[in-house]
């Protein structure tokens, strides 16, 4: 528990009907005392008048009390609901500093249901994804994550682990017997199960992921194949400027558009070129930066062309593990049928950005590569949750390697070991305080 008192305003800056003042923490008797003139009755809605230091009526509202340890932090909450005006809720935050509390760091709030074992850490990160959520089902996922449906499975894997390397530890102990308790063909068996189970969550993981982060696609490729009339096609609007002149495109354009409620963030960039133009040069720089961070690399070729030693170039100076689709545009000069399959470069999407046709080839595409089903009942997770279950997965890999051929105890165990690790980071049982500090910042103050 802690042992200072923390205040912010809870609600958004600017005017409105209502704003919040959420204080948390062992003083707020205290505050209540110097604030309203009584500690409310717990769990009661009470309007009262909240008062300066002098008796003066700073504003009216209703006061909300949540004793320790039944509240959001475990903690003493309480609650001044006034008028959401910036000046009401600035004097009102600064009497409750006045009176012992001090200013809430970005998701302290929220740092402190975790620490209090009010939520864990998946379940902390899934308040920040619920009021950042940008579709309904990204909404849905994540409140199902907050009431800890993600939780459950990862508790259900690490409590998989942890039997199967209880039993691998005591075969070690064991080893002196005539009996080979490693050669059972069950322990081999749970480990395949947990294998199995481990794949499943990380799947239903990566739409998660999708559904609360959404997904990053960047176009690129030579200058007038189309890559800014794609992305007008893609926004439904003219948001790039089309013309046939090379590298009229010199910055990197960014649309945020919604495929069946996948959230999408498209970027259309400067043709990747060689030039000695600084704009131009800049644009192609800053190309090469959203490329890094892409989810999905779309390369539009001109397909009356077709790919060449140029895309064949390009897509060689692309970063190792890139994820790239091709895209031949311009169908309705060839008069090729629109659709997707395989090609020289990797999979392709045959459209046309002018007349519309085999966008929805594309859509289609883009979900499958994200492994997206919409109205999928899924929950929200992040890209560090996906990256423990992969870790996870790969010491159970080896676990299964080494079972299956040397049937080394001590190195299965020790794989287990390091496997129940990774996956403890994911609810917080094995984290640090440098994760702990990234994760929280991420959050709004008052939360």
């Amino acid at each position: 528990m802690a042992t200072d008192t923390i205040c912010a305003i809870a609600t958004p800056p600017g005017h409105g009907g209502v704003g919040i003042v959420r204080v948390s923490g062992p003083a707020v008797p205290v505050i209540a005392e110097g604030v309203l003139g009584t500690v409310p009755r717990p769990r009661f809605a009470r309007f009262a008048a909240f008062r300066g230091e002098a008796g003066e009526v700073l504003d009216e509202g209703i006061a909300l009390y949540f004793p320790g340890p039944r509240s959001f932090t475990g903690e003493d909450v309480l609650e001044l609901q006034g008028h959401g005006g910036p000046v009401v809720m600035g004097r009102l935050l600064a009497r409750v500093v006045a009176l012992g509390a001090r200013h809430a760091e970005p998701g302290e709030f929220s740092q402190r249901a975790f620490l209090n074992d009010r939520l864990d850490l998946a379940q902390a990160e899934a308040v920040a994804d619920l009021i950042n959520a940008r579709t309904e089902a990204g909404a849905r996922a994540a409140m199902r994550s907050l009431t800890g449906e993600f939780s459950q499975r990862v508790e259900a894997l690490v409590e998989g682990v942890t039997r199967l390397r209880i039993h691998v530890e005591s075969a070690i102990d064991f080893a002196d017997e005539d009996i080979d308790f490693l050669a059972d063909p069950a322990v081999a068996h749970r480990l395949a199960g947990l294998q199995e189970d481990l794949e499943q969550t990380l799947a239903a993981a990566r739409r998660g992921r999708a559904l609360g982060e959404g997904m990053t696609v960047v176009i690129i490729g030579r200058p007038n194949t189309g890559k800014s009339s794609l992305l007008n096609r893609l926004a439904g609007g003219e948001t790039a400027i089309v013309t046939e002149i090379p590298g009229t495109t010199r910055d990197v354009l960014r649309e945020q558009i919604r495929i069946d409620g996948l959230p999408m963030e498209v970027l259309d960039t400067a043709g990747l070129r060689d030039t000695d133009n600084p704009v131009e040069l800049e644009g192609v720089r800053r190309a090469w930066q959203a490329i890094e961070r892409a989810d999905r690399v779309l390369l539009v070729v001109d397909d009356t062309a077709g790919p060449g030693p140029a895309e064949c170039e390009l897509a060689a100076r692309l970063p190792a593990g890139t994820a790239l689709s091709v895209i031949r545009n311009k169908i309705d000069l060839t008069g090729v049928a629109p659709g997707t399959g395989p090609g020289s470069l990797g999979d392709e999407v045959r459209l046309s950005a002018h007349t519309g046709a085999g966008m929805e080839a594309l859509a289609s595409h883009l979900k499958a590569v994200m492994g997206y089903s919409p109205g999928d009942s899924t929950f929200t997770a992040r890209r560090r949750h996906i990256e423990a279950l992969e870790t996870a997965g790969g010491h159970l890999q080896v676990a299964a390697g080494v079972l299956a051929g040397e049937a080394a105890g001590e190195v299965v165990a020790e794989e287990l070991r390091l496997a129940q690790e990774a996956l403890g980071e994911i609810t917080g049982r094995v984290t640090s305080e440098e994760l702990l500090g990234r994760i929280f910042a991420t959050f709004c103050i008052g939360k």
